[in-house]
Protein backbone atom coordinates (compact mmCIF):
# COMPACT_ATOMS: atom_id res chain seq x y z
CA UNK A 1 0.00 0.00 0.00
CA UNK A 2 1.39 3.43 -0.91
CA UNK A 3 2.25 5.97 1.75
CA UNK A 4 -0.62 8.44 1.61
CA UNK A 5 0.55 10.66 4.45
CA UNK A 6 1.58 13.53 2.14
CA UNK A 7 -1.79 13.42 0.34
CA UNK A 8 -3.62 13.24 3.67
CA UNK A 9 -1.69 16.20 5.01
CA UNK A 10 -2.36 18.31 1.91
CA UNK A 11 -6.10 17.50 1.87
CA UNK A 12 -6.40 18.13 5.62
CA UNK A 13 -4.65 21.48 5.37
CA UNK A 14 -6.75 22.60 2.40
CA UNK A 15 -10.07 21.60 3.98
CA UNK A 16 -9.07 23.19 7.28
CA UNK A 17 -8.21 26.48 5.59
CA UNK A 18 -11.43 26.44 3.57
CA UNK A 19 -13.43 25.70 6.72
CA UNK A 20 -11.72 28.55 8.56
CA UNK A 21 -12.47 31.01 5.74
CA UNK A 22 -16.11 29.91 5.66
CA UNK A 23 -16.43 30.28 9.45
CA UNK A 24 -15.24 33.88 9.12
CA UNK A 25 -18.37 34.67 7.09
CA UNK A 26 -20.87 35.19 9.90
CA UNK A 27 -23.83 37.38 10.66
CA UNK A 28 -22.63 38.09 14.20
CA UNK A 29 -18.86 38.61 14.28
CA UNK A 30 -18.64 38.13 18.08
CA UNK A 31 -20.44 34.77 18.08
CA UNK A 32 -18.19 31.77 18.67
CA UNK A 33 -18.28 28.65 16.51
CA UNK A 34 -19.66 26.72 19.50
CA UNK A 35 -22.50 29.19 19.97
CA UNK A 36 -23.36 29.07 16.29
CA UNK A 37 -23.28 25.26 16.34
CA UNK A 38 -25.85 25.25 19.17
CA UNK A 39 -28.15 27.54 17.19
CA UNK A 40 -27.87 25.26 14.16
CA UNK A 41 -28.71 22.18 16.25
CA UNK A 42 -31.76 23.89 17.71
CA UNK A 43 -32.91 25.15 14.30
CA UNK A 44 -32.50 21.76 12.63
CA UNK A 45 -33.53 19.42 15.45
CA UNK A 46 -35.79 21.46 17.70
CA UNK A 47 -35.63 22.09 21.44
CA UNK A 48 -33.13 20.18 23.59
CA UNK A 49 -32.34 19.93 27.26
CA UNK A 50 -29.00 21.31 28.39
CA UNK A 51 -27.70 17.76 28.91
CA UNK A 52 -28.80 16.67 25.44
CA UNK A 53 -27.13 19.70 23.85
CA UNK A 54 -23.91 19.05 25.78
CA UNK A 55 -23.86 15.40 24.73
CA UNK A 56 -24.62 16.24 21.10
CA UNK A 57 -21.82 18.82 20.96
CA UNK A 58 -19.34 16.73 22.96
CA UNK A 59 -18.85 19.24 25.78
CA UNK A 60 -19.51 19.24 29.51
CA UNK A 61 -22.81 20.46 30.91
CA UNK A 62 -21.14 23.44 32.68
CA UNK A 63 -19.49 24.47 29.39
CA UNK A 64 -22.80 24.16 27.54
CA UNK A 65 -24.51 26.14 30.28
CA UNK A 66 -22.09 29.06 29.69
CA UNK A 67 -22.77 28.88 25.95
CA UNK A 68 -26.53 28.78 26.49
CA UNK A 69 -26.37 31.67 28.97
CA UNK A 70 -24.59 33.85 26.40
CA UNK A 71 -27.10 32.96 23.69
CA UNK A 72 -29.99 33.61 26.04
CA UNK A 73 -28.55 36.99 27.07
CA UNK A 74 -28.45 37.97 23.39
CA UNK A 75 -32.03 36.81 22.79
CA UNK A 76 -31.11 33.96 20.45
CA UNK A 77 -32.60 31.18 22.59
CA UNK A 78 -35.18 30.70 25.33
CA UNK A 79 -35.47 28.26 28.21
CA UNK A 80 -38.93 26.85 28.81
CA UNK A 81 -40.23 24.28 31.30
CA UNK A 82 -40.99 20.90 29.72
CA UNK A 83 -44.75 20.40 29.41
CA UNK A 84 -44.52 16.75 30.44
CA UNK A 85 -41.88 16.99 33.15
CA UNK A 86 -41.60 20.28 35.05
CA UNK A 87 -38.14 19.30 36.32
CA UNK A 88 -36.78 19.57 32.77
CA UNK A 89 -36.03 22.77 30.91
CA UNK A 90 -36.06 22.83 27.13
CA UNK A 91 -33.83 25.19 25.21
CA UNK A 92 -35.33 26.52 21.99
CA UNK A 93 -34.15 28.89 19.29
CA UNK A 94 -35.89 32.25 18.92
CA UNK A 95 -36.75 34.06 15.71
CA UNK A 96 -33.63 36.21 16.23
CA UNK A 97 -31.54 33.04 16.53
CA UNK A 98 -33.03 31.62 13.35
CA UNK A 99 -32.23 34.87 11.57
CA UNK A 100 -28.58 34.59 12.65
CA UNK A 101 -28.39 31.03 11.30
CA UNK A 102 -30.09 31.93 8.03
CA UNK A 103 -27.97 35.05 7.48
CA UNK A 104 -24.73 33.24 8.33
CA UNK A 105 -25.52 30.37 5.94
CA UNK A 106 -26.41 32.93 3.26
CA UNK A 107 -23.13 34.83 3.76
CA UNK A 108 -21.11 31.61 3.63
CA UNK A 109 -22.85 30.43 0.46
CA UNK A 110 -22.39 33.84 -1.18
CA UNK A 111 -18.70 33.95 -0.31
CA UNK A 112 -18.12 30.47 -1.70
CA UNK A 113 -20.18 31.22 -4.82
CA UNK A 114 -17.99 34.29 -5.47
CA UNK A 115 -14.85 32.17 -5.11
CA UNK A 116 -16.26 29.46 -7.36
CA UNK A 117 -17.32 31.99 -10.00
CA UNK A 118 -13.66 32.84 -10.55
CA UNK A 119 -12.77 29.24 -11.42
CA UNK A 120 -12.95 27.51 -14.79
CA UNK A 121 -15.87 25.10 -15.30
CA UNK A 122 -13.54 22.09 -15.13
CA UNK A 123 -12.21 23.12 -11.71
CA UNK A 124 -15.75 23.63 -10.38
CA UNK A 125 -16.68 20.16 -11.66
CA UNK A 126 -13.63 18.72 -9.91
CA UNK A 127 -14.61 20.40 -6.64
CA UNK A 128 -18.21 19.11 -6.94
CA UNK A 129 -16.83 15.60 -7.45
CA UNK A 130 -14.49 16.03 -4.47
CA UNK A 131 -17.42 17.21 -2.31
CA UNK A 132 -19.35 14.06 -3.22
CA UNK A 133 -16.37 11.88 -2.32
CA UNK A 134 -15.78 13.70 0.97
CA UNK A 135 -19.42 13.26 2.00
CA UNK A 136 -19.31 9.56 1.09
CA UNK A 137 -16.16 9.10 3.19
CA UNK A 138 -17.47 10.87 6.29
CA UNK A 139 -20.88 9.16 6.14
CA UNK A 140 -19.39 5.66 6.25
Amino acid sequence: MPDLSADASEIRAATFRLSRRLRQQRAVKTMSDGQFAVLVVLKLHGPHTLTALAEREGVTAPSMNRTVNCLEDEGYITREPDAGDRRKVNIAITEAGETVVDETVHRRDEWLARVLSELPDADRATLRAAATIILEVIER
